[in-house]
């Protein structure tokens, strides 16, 4: 009678747990809501925002680089398209030179970049998005985001902390990677790492965001690390002097800006 009771009490406690553990992944919100939110909490806080950047490079012999840089970054209101101007302060080889975007997640971005000592705009074109920008180990189109709809999205795990998406390209030629995984803080919706992995199933490439703040109201990353683990080297971004919902113009993100920046809009508020 004994063991009957125990046996029953075990299919009930076994069930209750079957039902918990399905009632928890049924709790996890669609796999679009959590890409539309992580995207929304790490590139369109506020209306628009600045911050200064101190970019570190390493090589895998120890050798080091430094940029300093200031961006500015404005949403198109009634719209998911924005603006960014990315304008470089450090070192003197860098100095004035300034990145220029216009983000439309609905078609191609469009991209220039102003090189000073050949006092010359050059368009980045579609296919050199995903290629080192200024000699580090970010990407071109690491400073604006990547298009949502240019891969398929699933939800791979989730953790107490975690949303872990597996995110495969749509056009697998076009890309470097085979696919990513980006674990997407729960609390913040901030994605706090991305790993790449190549056609051979190894992650090669590794991002991170680190130290993160409130800051007028917003959860902010003050930190960034990208690793390639095939050539050893390492970029550390370090953010600081960071304000959202400054009223900044529209006339700061034009291509007259690229030759002749927005002084008033680039010093610390």
């Amino acid at each position: 009678m004994k063991t009957n009771l125990l046996k029953r009490a075990s299919g009930l406690l076994g069930g209750a747990t079957l039902m918990l553990s399905s009632s928890l992944i049924l709790a996890a919100p669609p796999v679009q809501e959590i890409i539309e939110n992580a995207n929304q909490a790490s590139y369109y806080a506020g209306q628009d925002g600045r911050s200064e950047a101190r970019m570190r490079i390493e090589d895998d012999s120890g050798r080091t680089q430094t940029r300093q840089f200031t961006v500015l970054r404005k949403n198109v209101e009634g719209s998911d398209q924005q603006k960014y101007l990315v304008v470089f302060s450090r070192p003197s080889e860098y100095r004035d030179t300034v990145f220029l975007v216009h983000k439309d997640p609905q078609s191609a971005d469009d991209r220039w970049l102003y090189l000073p000592d050949l006092d010359l705009v050059r368009r980045i074109a579609p296919g050199d998005k995903r290629t080192s920008f200024v000699g580090a180990h970010v990407y071109y189109e690491d400073i604006s985001g990547r298009n949502l709809n240019e891969d398929n999205h699933s939800l791979a795990e989730e953790t107490d902390e975690y949303y872990v998406l597996e995110s495969t390209p749509k056009n697998p030629d076009s890309v470097e990677f085979a696919s990513f995984r980006t674990w997407i803080d729960k609390e913040t919706w901030l994605p706090m790492r991305i790993e790449y992995t190549n056609p051979e199933g190894e992650v090669y490439r590794i991002m991170e965001n680190a130290r993160v703040e409130v800051i007028d109201g917003y959860p902010t990353p003050t930190m960034m690390r990208v690793q390639d683990k095939v050539s050893g080297g390492t970029t550390l971004v370090q953010f600081r002097g960071i304000n959202y919902d400054l009223g900044i113009p529209d006339s700061v993100f034009t291509e007259r800006s690229l030759r002749n920046p927005p002084s008033e809009w680039l010093e610390r508020r």
